[in-house]
């Protein structure tokens, strides 16, 4: 019996140090490694701030490329035509006060060399006078004008969703000023007589582009006609809708 408590002795001190091995093996093991888990390395402040300053250079040259071939597809088209109604404050015969008369309008652009075209515009004016007290009973009588007119046209300033353009035009208009008479001569009552007028436009256009071939197009102008052998000096504008094609 003696015998066996030192051999179980001898046994246990014999496989001791494999325990104590095998436990700082599985220790090391379940130990993180702290060359895995150490955070990485931060930039400093000056770094980081250089690399967000040449992301956003980077997203700025994209976005100004982007708009360059906007305005590119917008402006390269060679024609443009128009077409709206406007308004214009116009006197019927000397003696009488200035009424308001809607009106049509369309035409067509040119654009011969670059910014610099041709127009060429056609319009309808229409509206009721209030004459003066006259023995013939005829107190608001209709009338109307047609004008026929060509002239430069030139773009000032191109962007992408604006752009300011002017043009002076002429050529000739007819009046229709006994229309609403019944058969009366007009000049009975103080209106122009009918006739033909050469007709001077001065118009500055402004767009808004709803894409590279389409556009709202204002325009104030002044329009200029000589009814009667006397000059009337009308102001009014013209709105309507753009559209571009034939680009080049």
């Amino acid at each position: 019996m003696h015998f066996s408590k030192r051999k179980f002795l001898a046994l246990v001190l014999s496989i001791a140090p494999a325990l104590a091995c095998a436990q700082s093996t599985t220790d090391q093991q379940q130990q993180p490694d702290q060359s895995q888990t150490q955070a990485p390395t931060t930039q400093p402040p000056q770094q980081r701030a250089e690399v967000l300053r040449a992301a956003q250079a980077r997203v700025r040259a994209r976005r100004k490329l982007r708009v360059q071939q906007i305005i590119q597809d917008t402006y390269s088209h060679k024609y443009e035509t128009y077409f709206g109604g406007g308004y214009l404050r116009f006197r019927p015969g000397s003696s009488l006060q200035k009424i308001n008369e809607s009106n049509w309008n369309i035409g067509v652009t040119d654009y011969v060399r670059g910014k610099l075209g041709v127009t060429a515009d056609f319009r309808g004016y229409y509206g009721t006078t209030y004459t003066n007290v006259n023995e013939f009973q005829v107190f608001a009588p209709s009338i109307s004008q047609y004008s026929f007119m060509a002239g430069p046209q030139a773009r000032f300033y191109e962007s992408q969703h604006w752009a300011w353009s002017g043009n002076v035009l002429v050529g000739v208009g007819h009046g229709n000023f006994g229309t609403g008479t019944g058969g009366l001569p007009p000049t009975l009552i103080g209106l122009y007589p009918d006739g033909n007028s050469v007709n001077l436009s001065v118009g500055a256009s402004l767009d808004y582009n709803l894409g590279p071939g389409l556009a709202i197009r204002l325009t104030p102008n002044y329009l200029m006609t000589d009814y009667g052998s006397e000059l009337q000096h009308n102001l009014g504008f013209n709105a309507g809708i753009v559209y571009r094609f034939g680009r080049q």
